[in-house]
């Protein structure tokens, strides 16, 4: 009954056997769904990692993040297209290697990162990478060559206020929980103050009685693991080191809103992680945690299931993310309904973050007062910080909301920072000077990702890459975006060429307001974003790429591509 609308895994399946999405399997994919050929196409040519073509025995995806090229991008990509000799997008002469590029992979801490076969390759140099195609090129197994990252955790530093990173006991929460009623349970996470921590930081509680309230007795706790918001990658940690408290903390919303059914949506470019969520999954069956009478609670049915997204940064929108589930293009919903009172399958549905129901779990397993206890007045509990970029010290940091900014930066031994961009490209963009400024839930939130720039990066190099990506997770159904997103573009290559006049910043300003006002979704209202903050906050940037007035037009220099070109082929 549940998982014949997991269209994304059936695409996964096929894929992973034949090596592409062939016509003849689609025509009986479409036999067996009920579904018509243009539905079914519709849908795969909306996901960047399904293909309709053959690909090389080896499928390269080289993360192009804007940290990535900071570390090396360019010369670890002519090292692939060198060693592979496949050019970009392309697959090379014998069919063994075919290189493309992805926008970022959850790796920020270990760049430049690649995925291959879905393995992930951290740290790479030139030399690394020819060595590793010559080894594959040899025969050596894929599986004995992939890295195996894991991020640096840097606990809270007080013991008492560690929350997360610390020592997982199985079942502590399930103790807990047989022991409490549905109403207690929501009871217990009120009192904690548990928001979401994927960045929008709504009352959690508040989404679980909501559903709970409904009358259908049919319900669903869908887990939102699809990390896609670049320098992001604390839910990857938090699934490799501890998969049981995931599984516990679903485990308890399921119980605490009256669901008998959990899904984890996890992004493509996880897929490594899979056999460990499975493994887990398979001993909290054995245990008698899921299943029917799940944890020996007369009644509660529960399971939980795996589907795979297929690279698509919009998906991490929770209705984005539920048509996704049931088997659609995965483009957000109009907000007639939440999710809680119409979601997956029109059902009641809790979707929360991998951080959110892990922090659940922890503060069932703890009790609430330990979470009340690290607060600041304005923040409960602790928040996990994926710190990537210009420091010392990259990694996974859990902190006390209500740290200051300047006590971030020297906790991760930032180099000479100069500028911070928080909660990924579509959150805040500030100033290392703001040291004063705090984190927490009435000042500066930040839904986990910390990307630091130092006095030497190009902030308008920064901003480029920004607008290339959201160009490339644009779904382009509303014009805003779609157009919007196209003509920062334009106004941003002027600068970089020198060619821009005030009036040029001027149009940029209008194009990033008519996107911020007008776009269908927070992709397109948050795509224009650090472009807005740049001009406000950075003026001496946008100072050094424009001219007062508009340069008169040069006829040798607009012809010199051409003249070169033509020298060259004499």
């Amino acid at each position: 009954m549940f998982s014949h609308t997991f269209l994304l895994n059936q695409l996964w399946k096929i894929q992973h056997e034949e090596g592409y999405l062939s016509d003849k399997a689609i025509r009986l994919l479409s036999r067996q769904t009920g579904r018509s050929w243009v539905d079914l196409e519709g849908v795969i040519s909306f996901y960047h990692f399904f293909r309709r073509k053959p690909a090389g025995r080896f499928l390269i995806f080289l993360n192009n993040s804007i940290l990535s090229e900071f570390a090396g991008f360019p010369e670890v990509l002519k090292a692939f297209q060198e060693s592979t000799g496949a050019h970009l997008n392309q697959t090379d002469p014998t069919d063994t290697f075919t290189l493309q590029m992805a926008s970022c992979i959850g790796l920020s801490d270990v760049e430049p990162a690649a995925l291959i076969n879905w393995r992930p390759f951290i740290n790479l140099t030139p030399e690394k990478v020819h060595h590793l195609i010559h080894q594959l090129k040899s025969g050596t197994d894929i599986d004995d060559l992939a890295d195996r990252p894991l991020s640096d955790a840097y606990p809270n530093d007080e013991e008492n206020k560690r929350l997360m990173i610390r020592p997982y006991q199985e079942g502590m929460a399930i103790s807990k929980l047989i022991r409490m009623s549905p109403d207690e349970v929501i009871k217990e996470i009120m009192e904690a103050g548990l928001t979401g921590l994927g960045g929008a930081f709504f009352p959690t509680h508040l989404k679980w009685q909501s559903c709970r309230n409904q009358a259908d007795p049919e319900k669903y706790i869908v887990c939102n693991a699809d990390e896609g918001e670049p320098g992001t990658f604390k839910d990857r940690f938090l699934i490799q080191k501890y998969p049981g408290l995931l599984l516990e903390g679903m485990i308890t919303a399921g119980f605490a809103v009256g669901a008998r059914q959990g899904v984890i949506y996890l992004r493509g470019e996880y897929q490594y992680l899979i056999p460990k969520i499975k493994d887990a999954i398979r001993h909290f069956k054995n245990e008698g945690w899921l299943g029917n009478d799940a944890c020996g609670i007369p009644g509660f049915d529960f399971d939980i299931d795996l589907v795979i997204g297929a690279g698509a940064y919009i998906c991490g929108e929770e209705t984005a993310l539920l048509e996704s589930l049931e088997g659609h293009r995965g483009e957000p919903r109009p907000r007639v309904h939440y999710p809680t009172e119409r979601g997956y399958l029109g059902k009641p549905t809790v979707v929360n973050n991998v951080e959110t129901l892990c922090t659940a779990a922890r503060i069932l397993e703890q009790g609430f007062e330990p979470y009340l206890n690290t607060r600041h007045p304005d923040s409960p509990g602790t928040k996990l910080f994926s710190i990537a970029g210009d420091c010392l010290y990259p990694g996974i940091y859990e902190i006390t909301w209500g740290i200051t900014v300047g006590a971030l930066l020297e906790r991760c031994g930032a180099v000479d920072p100069y500028a911070i961009q928080i909660s990924g490209p579509s959150g805040e963009l500030i100033p290392a000077s703001w040291k004063d400024r705090m984190l927490g839930l009435h000042d500066l939130r930040c839904g986990g990702s910390v990307m630091i720039y130092n006095r030497q990066r190009d902030l308008l190099q920064i901003l480029q890459n920004y607008n290339r990506f959201f160009m490339q997770e644009s779904c382009g159904v509303c014009t805003p975006c779609r157009a919007g997103n196209y003509m920062l573009s334009v106004q941003l290559r002027k600068m970089e060429r020198g060619l821009a006049s005030t009036e040029d910043v001027d149009k940029l300003n209008d194009w990033a307001k008519l996107m911020e006002y007008n776009s269908r979704c927070g992709l397109g209202q948050t795509a224009p974003k650090a472009i807005i903050q740049a001009a406000q906050r950075f003026p001496e940037i946008m100072d050094q790429h424009t001219r007062t007035k508009n340069a008169p037009f040069d006829l040798d220099l607009a012809t010199s591509a051409y003249d070169r070109i033509i020298n060259e082929l004499r």
